[in-house]
């Protein structure tokens, strides 16, 4: 069964980072698209940032300059470095994972972030 597991999220004030990390077991098989999405309360889940398995990277707007995503191909995780974290950062982050072999998305379950004084 695969799985994806998030972790570092938490609460931090404003201009503070955070450094999420996602780790995949289980699938005996490479993820080709990576990345984190965001879900704030009342809202859709939306792109943060994903990279591809050849180090392609493309950032929402809303956070080129402050965010960083970096993956470890060979064990299958992906990370986000958040700088600058703004108020309107908070959200529930989700991990995704596409998979050529399977053509499927697989999600975990989520960190909080919040950002907060």
């Amino acid at each position: 069964q695969v799985q994806l597991v998030e972790s570092g999220g938490g609460l931090v004030q404003p201009g503070g980072s955070l450094r999420l990390s996602c780790v995949a077991s289980g699938s005996g098989f490479s993820f080709y698209v990576m990345g984190w999405y965001r879900q704030a309360p009342g809202k859709q889940r939306d792109l943060v940032a994903h990279i591809t398995s050849g180090g392609s990277i493309n950032y929402a707007d809303s956070v080129k300059g402050r965010f960083t995503i970096s993956r470890d191909n060979a064990k299958n995780n992906v990370y986000l470095q958040m700088n600058s974290l703004k108020p309107e950062d908070t959200a529930v982050y989700y991990c995704n994972g596409f998979a050529l072999l399977t053509h499927k998305d697989y999600w975990g379950q989520g960190t909080q972030v919040t950002v907060s004084s």
